[in-house]
């Protein structure tokens, strides 16, 4: 919304109309919206998910994702090149510009998952504030430094070589680099049930904190009982008509406090040791869900308009497989210093092996992987 009233307010020729989903539900079923944002380009759908004022108008200029690859290509090599740009990431570039390195940063969306993330209350010095709020402020401090921010980028394959680390982009361009710092992150873990992927957007949400006013007075149901998935029922729960939270195991794994709160709640129902084998709907929207009971093996069914999948996370390291090194969940291993398999090659944050992901962790985590990085560059 921010990016299209940017738009309106320097181009005269430009109209943009916001409407509250949670205000005008006629407007939401008329045109068939599920999930938040949904944009309108002179009445055709143009896009939907979190879009940048840059992510915009590259899909309106359909050449400027190649005139951007040849500019991306022509970089000399840097010192130090962040891929990704998320709380690791941006650590990562102000401690490397410090030690007065030539510095870069390449990510798809600068801010990365806390963009989706509501509510920061435990980020130390900072009482409280939001996620997009967050990420901004971070964009904010690394352009403070002289790096080179290249978003809209995302990473194809690292080519690990003497002298020089390449990354390729999927644009078609390649970076070069002294040395690299994997900051990817994660993404929300998919259940890979029968239609999960056919009704994405259609009812099946992962940001509840995003998409759940679109359900207002509605039934949905919450997969997942940990903090997460109990934080989503609790909150869901003074938005929607029912809540049916279903976990997998014979009990709830959330905080004792959370899981007090949800019991508390008259429009929630807990299912346990269940599992869910099917999401169904009628073609254009979701209007149910199957589970089955593991203890009698019986089939049953909930009749509902959304379902949000809260299982965890899932790191974002597939174009690395077969150069660094993984462990069995796909993260990539690091030593004290955030190094990996490969010399010069470091990571940090949620795509690595360090426990408890957590903002303030992964941010640490970017400092340390930067000043290893360095380090390296000293020594080699």
């Amino acid at each position: 919304m921010q990016a299209l009233n940017l738009m309106a307010i320097q181009n005269p020729r430009i109209k943009a109309t916001m409407i509250d989903g949670a205000l005008f539900q006629d407007e939401i079923r008329e045109r068939e919206i599920m999930a938040v944002p949904t944009v309108f380009l002179n009445g055709t759908r143009f896009g939907q998910g979190r879009m940048s004022l840059e992510e915009i108008l590259a899909k309106i200029d359909t050449g400027a994702v190649k005139r951007e690859a040849e500019k991306l290509a022509a970089k000399k090599p840097f010192d130090v090149l962040i891929v990704g740009g998320g709380p690791a990431g941006a650590a990562a570039a102000v401690y490397a510009a410090r030690k007065g390195i030539r510095t870069g940063i390449a990510s798809e969306r600068f801010g990365g998952q806390v963009l989706d993330t509501l509510g920061i209350e435990n980020f130390v010095s900072i009482k409280e504030t939001e996620g997009p709020k967050f990420a901004m402020a971070l964009e904010e401090h690394v352009r403070h430094y002289d790096v080179d921010i290249m978003n809209l980028q995302r990473a194809k394959k690292l080519v690990p070589a003497p002298g020089l680390i390449e990354v390729q982009l999927e644009s078609g361009a390649t970076l070069k680099a002294r040395s690299v710092i994997v900051t990817t992150g994660a993404r929300w873990r998919n259940i890979n049930v029968p239609g999960e992927y056919e009704y994405r957007n259609k009812g099946v949400a992962y940001c509840p904190h995003c998409d759940g006013p679109l359900f207002k007075g509605k039934r949905v149901a919450v997969i997942g009982g940990g903090n997460s998935g109990v934080e989503a029922a609790i909150d869901l729960a003074g938005i929607v008509g029912h809540v049916t939270l279903i976990e997998f195991d014979t009990k709830l794994r959330a905080d004792a406090v959370l899981q007090r709160k949800l019991a508390s709640l008259p429009n929630v129902t807990t299912l346990l040791n269940a599992q869910t084998t099917e999401i169904t709907g009628n073609g254009q929207r979701v209007n149910g869900l199957v589970y089955r009971d593991r203890a009698s093996g019986e089939t049953s069914r909930v009749d509902l308009e959304g379902v949000f999948v809260q299982i965890g996370l899932v790191p974002n390291t597939e174009w690395l497989k077969g150069t660094v090194e993984l462990s069995r969940h796909g993260e990539i291993i690091v030593d004290a210093k955030g190094q990996t398999s490969i010399p010069g090659v470091f990571a940090a944050g949620d795509a690595t092996t360090v426990p408890f992901k957590q903002i303030i962790i992964a941010a640490g985590d970017g400092a340390k992987a930067a000043l290893g990085a360095f380090d390296h560059l000293m020594r080699s």
